[in-house]
């Protein structure tokens, strides 16, 4: 039987701070398969998501398929923003929510790895992290501040982070993002620069598939998902009505799962798929090949 086997493998997925976006599903999909799975949180929301997981809140959709729980091997703090730790203000590195947690840059967080699980720790890195300040702003409107700090937290991070766990990744590695289709046509009311910054991310996709290929063996690849109402994806201000479009219009006429979205990255992530990198994989229920709407869903007309 041909089946996806992680098993002995180790994952770290990046951006779960709770069990309602694509990063939960994708760590479930990978320990489903076999994976060990480490994951990191925003720091702000690091004592929320800890205190879920203790108090059984998450454990419905922990829920594996033989019955036992999504268990973690690690959770560690990390802040995309950041690069190295003095890169933070000390106003932020001395604040309520981040004082405690340790070193949360990019760098720590590959520090902190190796020194729990040794020289090369790690065979999946999953970058499932984005964040626009101006996302509710039309381009037109976007500070250049919001601009750049959409496409470097949601862009050059993963750039940032392969530089830091390439050396760290076990042969055969691979690493996966999630990126999202205004990064080649327009989502009136996706602003904020974050169409440019998924746009960067695929772009370095394919060019980080060639320099981590070369130097390490990794493979990269990220998922273009369809609209799905996580609790982050709220920010955006319409993605409801983004998704019921979508639904209405694709050649499969339904609502993505994040469950398919979870299969398949664990896919990705296996050796079935060892002949995939440099691609960006769509996976919205074909909402990509269209080019003309089939309906309007009765949507009241957008603001």
């Amino acid at each position: 039987m041909l089946k996806i086997d992680l098993t002995g493998k180790r994952a770290l997925v990046a951006g779960v701070a709770d069990d309602g976006g694509f990063g939960f599903s994708i760590a479930k999909s990978l320990a489903e398969a076999g994976a060990t799975v480490c994951v990191a949180t925003w720091p702000p929301a690091l004592t929320i998501f800890n205190n879920l997981l203790e108090r059984g809140k998450l454990d419905e959709s922990r829920r594996m398929s033989d019955g036992s729980l999504l268990a973690f091997e690690k959770i560690y703090p990390l802040d995309a923003a950041f690069d190295m730790l003095g890169d933070a203000s000390e106003e932020l590195r001395t604040s309520k929510r981040y004082k405690d947690v340790g070193d949360f840059s990019i760098e720590g967080l590959a520090a902190r790895m190796a020194a729990d699980f040794g020289a090369q720790p790690l065979d999946i890195l999953i970058h499932s992290l984005a964040n626009g300040p101006d996302v509710k702003k039309p381009l037109l409107e976007t500070s250049r501040s919001g601009y750049l700090t959409a496409v470097g937290v949601s862009a050059f991070s993963l750039v940032s982070m392969l530089q830091r766990f390439g050396p760290l990744m076990r042969p055969g590695a691979s690493a996966l993002s999630l990126t999202y289709m205004a990064s080649e046509r327009v989502i009136p009311g996706y602003g904020g620069g974050m169409s440019s910054a998924k746009a960067a991310l695929e772009s370095d996709t394919r060019t980080l598939s060639f320099e981590a290929g070369r130097k390490w063996g990794v493979r990269v690849n990220t998922i273009s998902a369809g609209p799905f109402a996580s609790r982050a994806a709220s920010a955006i201000g319409i993605i409801e009505r983004m998704v019921q479009y979508c639904a209405a219009n694709t050649p499969i006429p339904e609502a993505l799962t994040a469950a398919e979205v979870g299969t398949t990255a664990a896919f990705l992530s296996s050796s079935l798929a060892s002949g995939i990198t440099g691609s960006t994989v769509y996976v919205d229920k074909g909402y990509n090949v269209m080019g003309m709407a089939v309906s309007d869903a009765g949507l009241s007309p957008a603001p």
